[in-house]
């Protein structure tokens, strides 16, 4: 018999506060309504596990660190060097409600740094290519429908089940699929992808100067105007107003791809001068991108934030785990 923990954020946690974006079954106006009353999908993924024989408690955190009391459940027995790790023969599970990948974000943000060693204690038993060891698998259960059409969210594009009873039963069968995780040296993870650039009032890409860097390769060294710049994990951020930036990122491959979008005047004897936008590219472990002028509006894994100074991205290969079902 398993205990399973079904996590969903309230008010207070998660990126600005992720209890703030509505559940995805309130209509507009009503995502006050929602408040702490556990969700249908919720309520549904819980009958399915206690039918099953799962022993369910349901968390609305406000907090990390009522996140983190959560993922305590998580932790392996004491290790002789002191370190904190997660138990990977253990009967709990969590299951996380997510209404936006922001807020599936959260929670592994909070994993990394729960289970995460300094560097002056890194264990001879984590592995060369990584920061962190295993993170513990998570169900995820996605709280807007819509996400999973053309706005499709990270769950979709994995191919996760998305209805309650089958996110239940998929944690409770243990089969786990395992992702790569992006960290980055501001302390925070990506999951699917960020996209850097910002745009006007009619929502035309605005072009901004930067050097971008993916290991040894050089995309810009800060002279190019760029539109856009993707760095992808997952499928997310691949296309810019219909043109294709990156060309198939995976996310268990075990690189990061980057793609640049940068105007190109093309002149002509015969003609006037025209602009063609070229898409510069590369894979590597790590990117690193340093804007020259001022603040760089991004979004990463949807949510919004701006870089002032140089901010870089490497992946930690099959770091997270998903129940797949």
């Amino acid at each position: 018999m398993y205990d399973v923990v079904l996590l969903t954020l309230g008010t207070g946690a998660g990126p600005g506060g992720g209890g703030d974006a509505c559940c995805g079954s309130c209509t507009e106006g009503e995502s006050d309504r929602c408040g702490d009353a556990p969700r249908v999908p919720v309520l549904r993924c819980a009958d399915a596990l206690t039918a099953a024989g799962a022993r369910v408690e349901t968390v609305t955190a406000h907090s990390d660190a009522e996140i983190d009391a959560v993922l305590a459940r998580l932790d392996g027995p004491p290790r002789p060097d002191g370190l904190t790790w997660p138990d990977q023969d253990g009967k709990t599970r969590l299951i996380v409600a997510a209404a936006t990948d922001g807020q599936l974000r959260a929670v592994l943000r909070r994993l990394v740094r729960r289970y995460a060693p300094p560097p002056s204690r890194r264990p001879a038993d984590l592995a060369d290519n990584r920061t962190v060891p295993d993170l513990p698998p998570i169900g995820v259960l996605p709280l807007d429908p819509a996400r999973a059409g053309a706005q499709r969210d990270l769950a979709a594009q994995l191919g996760l089940p998305r209805e309650p009873a089958a996110v239940a039963a998929a944690a409770l069968d243990g089969r786990v699929r395992r992702l790569d995780l992006l960290r980055t040296d501001g302390g925070s993870v990506t999951l699917d992808g960020a996209l850097l650039g910002g745009a006007d009032e009619a929502g035309r890409p605005l072009t901004w100067r930067g050097r971008v860097e993916v290991d040894d390769a050089v995309l810009s060294n800060g002279e190019d105007p760029v539109l856009a710049c993707a760095i992808g994990n997952a499928g997310g951020y691949a296309t810019l107003d219909g043109l294709p930036l990156l060309a198939g990122p995976d996310p268990a491959d075990a690189v990061i791809e980057v793609a640049i979008a940068v105007p190109v005047v093309v002149k002509s004897p015969l003609r006037k001068p025209r602009t063609r936008i070229e898409v510069r590219r590369a894979r590597g472990r790590a990117v690193a991108v340093t804007p020259r002028d001022g603040e760089l509006p991004f979004l990463d894994d949807g949510v919004a934030g701006t870089l002032t100074r140089k901010r870089s991205w490497w992946v930690e290969p099959g770091a997270w785990g998903v129940y797949a079902g």
